[in-house]
């Protein structure tokens, strides 16, 4: 199985913004969310709740700020050893509901830099973000992809989940890397020769992940998801999205008769499978499965966040390899594992293969 930390790979300085922990049951847009508690200098105690990275001393690398799972993921991988990086959310954390506290704004006050996706994804972090002082540069990295457009509460807006096309996050990622250059011109090779290496793996993994959905009969390329997060996928990939029991946002709640009509829409489809997802509380979509008499997919997609460690989406590349499989089998094609060798002083030159 393809699994990467790039915790342990790379090496990388990392923290974890302590409020922005949450517990796995968290992850469900549905379940409140549980006040944390403090911090106690050289964590001789802490709250009843652990935090996701231990913390270390950056010692006068730049402090680096990422709001997404997936951003922190994609920043570690760039960076190397060379910045100290922290992560607000925590895998499976909800962006579009996270409730930022102050511990989050003294991340973003202290930080040289804040990279976060912007198109409105993560609303409550960039109201932080936009109101916070210090010295950080302030980059909406997702905002390099051209968006495609939804429509939430009656009016079109950006859809936030450009990560969901492969070829976006090579934009995004070329972004970051020229972000991070400016930051520290004298680790530009650093930089460059990572982003290279990890535009080469998304290439790789954008071409697989055509091959995959083209073994799914035509007539069950057909995606109904939780929540309408597959957009850039379905189009990047040859599916169509038919149906989605909530909107954009996860902070929506559905009604009886949007339940209803989701229904007869996977009825009048025939798709043999409907989906959930990481982030949201599945028992709807399991009701709307129940109703229409079609399977729910026992894989949960990934959609606004990466998985935990040790799951099979605790990386970006991970979650779009675990995503596919998931489609793929569900929906009848033949998967095929992601194979991709990787020769370098980050995770030695051996083949990694996603069984």
């Amino acid at each position: 199985m393809y699994m990467i930390s790039p915790v342990t790979q790379r090496g990388i300085t990392r923290t974890r913004s302590q409020a922005g922990t949450r517990e796995r049951g968290m992850k469900k847009a549905y379940v409140s969310r549980i006040c944390l508690g403090f911090l106690i200098p050289f964590a001789l105690f802490a709250c009843t709740q652990p935090s996701g990275n231990q913390t270390l001393s950056g010692g006068d690398r730049p402090l680096v700020v990422a709001t997404s799972t997936i951003l922190d993921d994609l920043a570690a991988q760039l960076a190397g050893e060379e910045i100290q990086l922290t992560g607000i959310l925590e895998p499976g954390a909800d962006p579009h509901i996270y409730e930022p506290v102050p511990q989050d704004s003294k991340a973003l006050e202290e930080a040289d830099l804040i990279l976060y996706n912007g198109y409105n994804l993560e609303p409550g972090l960039i109201k932080m973000i936009n109101a916070v002082g210090g010295r950080a540069r302030k980059v909406a990295v997702g905002e390099v992809v051209q968006p495609l457009q939804l429509e939430q509460y009656g009016e079109t807006v950006p859809d936030p989940h450009v990560w969901g096309n492969v070829k976006n996050v090579m934009l995004i990622v070329n972004a970051m890397r020229d972000t991070l250059i400016e930051l520290s011109p004298e680790d530009r090779e650093e930089f460059t020769q990572n982003a290279a290496q990890l535009t080469g793996e998304l290439e790789k993994l954008d071409t697989w992940i055509t091959q995959q959905i083209q073994t799914i009969p035509v007539s069950k390329r057909k995606l109904i998801t939780t929540h309408d997060a597959f957009q850039y996928y379905a189009n990047a990939y040859g599916l169509e999205v038919s149906g989605t029991l909530i909107g954009i946002s996860t902070e929506e709640q559905p009604s009886a008769k949007t339940l209803q009509q989701l229904v007869q829409a996977v009825k009048d489809t025939g798709v043999p499978a409907i989906f959930a997802e990481t982030t949201i509380n599945p028992q709807l979509i399991k009701t709307v499965a129940a109703e229409a008499g079609v399977k729910l997919s026992p894989q949960e997609l990934y959609s606004d966040s990466i998985g935990a460690p040790g799951s099979e989406g605790d990386s970006y590349v991970n979650m779009m390899v675990a995503n596919t499989r998931a489609i793929v089998e569900a929906l009848g094609g033949k998967y095929q594992p992601f194979e991709l060798a990787q020769k370098d002083d980050r995770g030695g030159g051996v083949g990694r293969g996603y069984k």
